[in-house]
C-alpha cells in the first residue's frame, strides 16, 4: 500500500475503539501471556491479494496496541492459502470467495474446523487506459473478450463495441490460484478457472496490472475495487451491463445489488484450533469491532449492520 494510505490508517486509529480484553496461556507460538491484557505470540495468515490490505491495516494498528504479538500476513492467493491453512500452517486465511469442496476435504482430512467470516464487500472492477474512449461493456462482451476460445486481440473486434477504437487489446490478469480469477471466470466465462491463456498474468501482483493497464492504450485488466480506489487518477473503471443498463463499481452499487455479477463478498477463515489462542481470538475480534471504519479508510466497501452481526455470530460459534 502506498505511504498515505498508512498514514490514513494510522491517523484513524486515535478515533477507533481500543483494546481487546484476552486472558489465558498460550501455545509454543506464544512467549507467554498474563492477565491484564497482556498477549504476545505470532499470528500467521495467507490467503487472498485482494483482502490483505484490509488484514493488513488491521494487523497494523492490532500490533500497535499489543506490541507483543506479531502478524505476519501473505498474498500466495485464496487458493494458495487454502492450501497452507488445511495443512495447519496458517491460523487464518483470507479469501475472495468461498472455500471449495476440496478445500473443504483437505481441511477435514487435516482436523481443521473453521467458519466463513466475512469482512466487507468488494466491486470486482474492470479498469482500462484513461484514454480508452469505451466507458461500458456488457456481460456478452467481457465473455467475447476473456472467453476461453477468444481470439480477441484489438478493440475494434469486441462484438457489438458502440465506440469508434482500434487499439490492440493487451489483457492482464491475476494467477490460477487467485480468488478474484476463479470469482471473475465463474461470472464472466460461466465456468470456474475457464478463461483465454494468452494474457499477461501478474499472479498476485495486482500492481502489475495498474502498471500494464496504465502503460498500453488498449490495455484492460481486473481486480478488487481497493486497487482502483488507490489508482484510479490513472485507471478508468468501466461500467457493466448486465442486461438493465450500464452500472459502475461504488459502495452503493455493490451494497445493493445494482452492479452485477462482480460484486462479491470478502472472508476471513478463522481455524477453530487457532482461536483457543488468546491473542488469536483478540485479533478476531478486534478485526470485526473496528472492520468497518477501517475498511472505509483504505477503500473496501463495508458490511451492512446486519452483515456484521452475521460475522460476529460466525466467529463465536467457532471461538
Amino acid at each position: 500500500m502506498t505511504s498515505s494510505k498508512w498514514l490514513t490508517v494510522i491517523a484513524s486509529a486515535s478515533v477507533l475503539a481500543f483494546g481487546v480484553a484476552a486472558c489465558g496461556s498460550s501455545d509454543d507460538d506464544t512467549t507467554g501471556g498474563s492477565g491484564g491484557g497482556d498477549l504476545s505470540g505470532t499470528i500467521r495468515i495467507d490467503g487472498s491479494s485482494t483482502v490483505a490490505p484490509l488484514t493488513e491495516a488491521v494487523a497494523e494498528q492490532f500490533q500497535a496496541e499489543n506490541s507483543g504479538v506479531k502478524v505476519t500476513v501473505g498474498t500466495s492467493g485464496t487458493g494458495g492459502g487454502f492450501e497452507k491453512f488445511c495443512a495447519g500452517e496458517t491460523a487464518i486465511s483470507d479469501a475472495s470467495r468461498e472455500i471449495e469442496p476440496d478445500e473443504v476435504a483437505a481441511c477435514k482430512r487435516d482436523g481443521v474446523t473453521y467458519e466463513a467470516v466475512r469482512v466487507a464487500t468488494d466491486a470486482l472492477t474492470v479498469v482500462v487506459n484513461p484514454e480508452n474512449p469505451v466507458n461500458c461493456l456488457t456481460v456478452d462482451q467481457l465473455g467475447a473478450i476473456w472467453g476461453p476460445d477468444s481470439k480477441i486481440s484489438n478493440w475494434d473486434q469486441i462484438p457489438g463495441l458502440r465506440e469508434n477504437f482500434s487499439e490492440e487489446l493487451q489483457l492482464f490478469g491475476p494467477g490460477t490460484d487467485s480468488g478474484t480469477f476463479d470469482y471473475f471466470t465463474e461470472s464472466i466465462n460461466g465456468e470456474e478457472g475457464v478463461s483465454r491463456k494468452d494474457y499477461n498474468n501478474v499472479g498476485e501482483d495486482d500492481n502489475a496490472t495498474v502498471t500494464g493497464v496504465k502503460g498500453a492504450p488498449g490495455g484492460m485488466g481486473y481486480f478488487g475495487f481497493s486497487y482502483y480506489e488507490e489508482n484510479q487518477g490513472s485507471l478508468k473503471a468501466l461500467e457493466i451491463d448486465n442486461g438493465d443498463g450500464c452500472v459502475a463499481p461504488s459502495a452503493e452499487t455493490a451494497q445493493d445489488n445494482t452492479y452485477v455479477p462482480l460484486s462479491r463478498p470478502l472472508f476471513i477463515y478463522p481455524s477453530g484450533a487457532a482461536l483457543k489462542k488468546p491473542e488469536v481470538k483478540a485479533f478476531v475480534d478486534y478485526y470485526l469491532d473496528n472492520v468497518n471504519s477501517i475498511a472505509e479508510s483504505v477503500g473496501f466497501i463495508p458490511l451492512t449492520d446486519q452483515q456484521l452481526q452475521q460475522s460476529k455470530n460466525a466467529a463465536t460459534k467457532l471461538g
